[in-house]
């Protein structure tokens, strides 16, 4: 059996003296080697099976780590990781300890700029491609975007930017006609009318057959007429493209999975001077069915069944939850509007989107937008509910500021994927929501543990709250709770012994595991008690109160540490004369890495085994609470 080409590949020099047909037979294993892995350990399969060819032109053409290739979000990253000498580590993709899902120069040098959010890559290259000419180095730099991408405003500011300078700069558009959910918004109508439009594509096609028709000058004359497509764009759209418009010249639009187009578009592109856009048409989900048939669902998958596409399945999320009893409220309340930035399914809005059309709105990826469009709702009347991973909240900062919360604005901020997420990694963790919204005035955050209070908290933020309320939230399922623990619609809830020393204190899906830790400290004759706070902010005086007497006050916390909620809650215990001792254990002052959830719990002992081990290395025990610390 012949070795298989991806496995002499250690560098993107091995692949400089392959045939464009050896160069298919590549993209044939890579394509193979990302579904097999995928399958595995989960990630994104769609958009990487969509830039294969594209990522082995780019390969071919350019000389990475010398040029620099900078891929937006980062999520398509899979071949070029493969291309680059990580072929052999890519069962360890998305592992604890393994390679990232998203491009970091940190772990390769090829990866020329980190990434995880949308839109960044046009600014990122081009200031790279600014410091190449002043540091006299003649160096390329390529931008590759995808089409939902380009709805982003960061996007825009960066293509204005670079257009206008004329300076040498490349900018790859990845049109696969769709971004986690169906594309939205007029970019995305205007690229549908330059790939479809039947005039162009008419003329082109009929041409093309005509002159390979001709015996022996056939070929070349269509290789003349390839260098005029320009001039039958031109005559055909009777305009210049967007793009034009903003300085670029405008290549395409080309088939991307034709990889000698590619090649040459992308040779051209380096012989023109100045900013050049190449338009590269791909389908998302490319050589594998399932994905094909559903590149949505396949965007980001668990595990999953090679044969039957199908994953292990799973119990009911937060998400779900949250996007049932939106809906529930919605059928009953005309003002509801539900707003996303392009992730209607991840937020569990599909529903909303079908029952109630003309209140469901999809911005694109445009966070900033989303909050200042929903400030405009609610100054119209109407009660909006941005769905948002709290991971791309932190990309509307200004706006909960300046539009939110200084005009007083009722807005609820559904905030999905709060805490640790786990194999997406630092881009991704939702870890500083509580912390940057516990310093902005008029917001009140709410922290459900269970479905239930999900549920009532969404129906409290809506109609029992006023101004910005945020209803934080975990990704995945339910936690443990205890038979005796009775949901309750407070701002808080001491559940325990109160009359004992200790106090463990927290809030969200921790409380399941401080639950297990109490139960643990009493089997070794250690009483406790819990104050679970659910909401965060402002926090309740009586809650303050009736913790300041307690000993030892434990506050676990899955956010950072400074300006969180533990450091704030200390400062009211001080206010309120504590004289006990307190423990705060956070996120302190760094980024979460990619492992599971469970994994980074314990490593930052969040996790029962972890609250116990803090709490009994503070006190000393001995049947009975001694009250003094270990030396």
């Amino acid at each position: 059996m012949e070795d298989k080409l991806l496995e002499k590949i250690e560098s993107p020099q091995d692949i400089k003296n392959l045939s464009v047909k050896e160069l298919e037979n590549l993209s044939d294993e890579i394509r193979q080697e990302i579904v097999s892995v995928v399958s595995k350990n989960g990630g994104h399969l769609s958009p990487n099976l969509g830039v294969v060819e594209l990522t082995v032109a780019l390969h071919k053409v350019f000389d990475s780590p010398k040029d620099k290739i900078v891929f937006d979000v980062g999520h398509q990253c899979y071949a070029h990781k493969m291309l680059t000498g990580r072929y052999k580590q890519m069962d360890t993709l998305r592992k604890e300890g393994g390679l990232s899902g998203f491009p970091s120069h940190l772990e390769n040098p090829n990866d020329a700029f980190g990434a995880g959010h949308s839109s960044t890559s046009i600014s990122a290259a081009y200031g790279l491609q600014c410091a190449n000419i002043l540091n006299d180095d003649d160096s390329y730099v390529v931008a590759v975007i995808g089409d939902g991408a380009l709805s982003g405003g960061l996007a825009f500011e960066g293509l204005n930017n670079a257009g206008r300078s004329k300076k040498n700069f490349i900018v790859v558009l990845n049109d696969n006609k769709m971004s986690i959910s169906k594309n939205v918004g007029s970019m995305a109508r205007y690229l549908t009318s330059i790939r479809v439009n039947p005039s162009y594509l008419n003329t082109k096609s009929k041409v093309e057959r005509f002159l390979t028709k001709i015996p022996v000058i056939g070929k070349g004359l269509l290789g003349f007429f390839r260098g005029l497509k320009n001039f039958i764009k031109r005559r055909v759209f009777k305009s210049r493209t967007i793009f034009e418009d903003m300085g670029f010249y405008y290549y395409g639009p080309f088939d991307g999975h034709n990889i000698g187009e590619l090649i040459t578009a992308l040779n051209a592109a380096k012989r023109k001077k100045g900013p050049v856009l190449i338009h590269a048409v791909t389908t998302k989900g490319k050589g594998y069915e399932f994905a094909e048939k559903n590149p949505k669902g396949f965007h980001g998958t668990a595990p999953f069944d090679v044969d039957t596409g199908l994953t292990n399945g799973g119990s009911k999320s937060y998400s779900d939850v949250f996007g049932e009893t939106l809906c529930q409220i919605a059928e009953k309340d005309e003002k509801i509007c539900a707003i996303t930035a392009a992730m209607q399914l991840g937020t569990g809005l599909s529903s909303f989107a079908q029952k109630y059309k003309s209140r469901f709105f999809d911005v694109g990826i445009a966070e900033e937008h989303a909050v200042t469009f929903g400030c405009g709702l609610a100054m119209g009347g109407m009660i909006p509910v941005f769905a948002v991973y709290s991971t791309f909240l932190q990309r509307s900062y200004d706006q909960i500021i300046h539009d939110a919360s200084i005009q007083k604005l009722h807005i609820i901020l559904a905030i999905d994927r709060a805490g640790i997420v786990g194999e997406d990694g630092k881009t991704h963790q939702g870890l500083f929501d509580t912390s940057f919204l516990n310093n902005i005035p008029n917001v009140t955050i709410l922290c459900p543990s269970y479905f239930d209070e999900l549920r009532f908290m969404l129906k409290n933020a809506i109609y029992n709250e006023s101004e910005i309320v945020a209803v934080r939230y975990p990704r995945g399922r339910e936690l443990y709770k205890p038979k005796n623990f009775l949901i309750k619609d407070s701002k808080y809830v001491f559940f325990g012994d109160e009359k004992s020393d200790i106090l463990i204190i927290t809030y969200g899906r921790l409380f399941s595991f401080a639950c297990e830790c109490m139960e643990r400290l009493e089997k070794q004759g250690i009483s406790a008690c819990i104050l679970k706070l659910n909401t965060v902010k402002p926090i309740d005086s009586s809650a303050v109160i009736g913790a300041k007497d307690f000993k030892y006050c434990f506050f676990f916390e899955e956010g950072i540490c400074c300006g969180g909620i533990g450091e704030h809650f200390l400062c009211k215990l001080i206010e309120n004369d504590f004289t006990g001792k307190y423990t705060l254990t956070a996120i302190d002052d760094q980024y979460v890495e990619q492992s599971t959830v469970a994994s980074a719990l314990k490593k930052y002992k969040l996790d029962t085994d972890g609250m116990e081990e803090v709490i009994l290395k503070k006190i000393k025990c001995d049947g009975e609470l001694c009250g003094k610390e270990k030396t």
